[in-house]
């Protein structure tokens, strides 16, 4: 993943655009706001290199939105997690998956995952206030439901995944 001069402008698109913007690093922020934690659970969904999901974390990581945690002393293995600042990225998280269900998508397909806002107990819609109170969304405030299709669809992946290895 090379870096660009976005740094030497003032625009925060450019910027911003430089740390996350290509389709593996977005992929793999996806897969940590879906509580994805484990390097082979972000490649299998992800269906990148592990030379590609490990530049993307490395990267994540320098940029400070990405932490490694130890979850095994012998062999040291990791998980990540996402820090405040990769927090941070749930609006634009949420505005891809708004667009996407809303311009890439036929009807009959049903939204990928359903959210219910726990301060009204009722669906969330797609942002970035609940379209059932009119309240801002946050990601601690989201009860998450997958459609059923689309958790057929990530098991299947894992599946392949654990027999190609």
């Amino acid at each position: 993943m090379e870096k660009d001069s976005a740094p030497d402008t003032l625009c925060p698109v450019a910027r911003s655009e430089a740390v996350v913007g290509d389709r593996w690093t977005v992929l793999v922020l996806r897969e940590l706001f879906m509580r994805s934690h484990r390097f082979e659970e972000i490649q299998a969904q992800t269906g990148g290199t592990p030379q590609m999901i490990a530049t993307r974390l490395k990267s994540l990581e320098a940029e400070g939105i990405v932490e490694r945690r130890r979850y095994s002393e012998r062999p040291p293995r990791y998980e990540y997690h996402l820090t405040e600042k990769g927090e941070a990225f749930y609006p634009v998280i949420m505005a891809l998956r708004a667009w996407g269900e809303t311009w890439l998508k036929s009807g009959d397909e049903g939204r990928a995952v359903q959210y219910t806002h726990l301060y009204c107990g009722k669906p969330a819609g797609l942002g970035p206030t609940c379209e059932s109170c009119g309240q801002p969304i946050r990601r601690e405030d989201l009860s998450t439901e997958l459609n059923p299709a689309y958790q057929r669809e990530r098991e299947a992946r894992w599946e392949t995944f654990k027999g190609s290895r």
